[in-house]
């Protein structure tokens, strides 16, 4: 046998070994990149939710005929977080009372004059199996808020 076959040989087997954590690694590092994208993402959907509240506003409810404020400031956010909302399946808390979907109410978001504490808290089912082990149940949670106060609306 020559040496030069044996060479090619082992660099094979090197391949195979390196490979597969070259692999992991890379997948790692774009988990965490699309994990900090999510974080960022729905920071903006709940900003850009918050400053819809504060004008009293209800044109974004989907519902047409009963148009109600908190169904359009949530669709706001939905809108604003490029379909981040599904994802990472938020829980709406606001001034620290954390509603369910089956709370969602009129009076939810104050009237005007009161102030805003709209909060989210999100999780990313993480997928990769190299940092999976690092998170409570393989989800990475975060929250994201903003505070405002809401306009002088009727």
């Amino acid at each position: 046998m020559n040496t030069k076959s044996r060479q090619s040989g082992a660099t094979v087997v090197e391949m195979a070994i390196v490979m597969p954590v070259f692999l992991l690694m890379l997948l790692a590092l774009v988990e965490f990149g699309t994990m900090f994208f999510a974080t960022l993402t729905m920071q903006y959907a709940v900003r850009e939710g918050a400053r819809y509240a504060v004008t009293g506003q209800k044109n974004l409810d989907p519902n047409t005929a009963d148009q109600q404020r908190y169904a359009a400031i949530i669709q706001k956010i939905r809108d604003s977080s490029t379909g981040m909302y599904a994802k990472v399946t938020p829980k709406i808390s606001v001034n620290g009372k954390a509603y369910e979907e089956a709370d969602y109410g009129s009076g939810m978001f104050g009237s005007a004059g009161d102030i805003v504490v709209l909060r989210l808290d999100c999780s990313w089912t993480v997928a990769t199996p190299l940092i999976s082990a690092f998170f409570t149940d393989g989800k990475y949670r975060f929250a994201v808020a903003a505070t405002m106060r809401n306009e002088a609306f009727q």
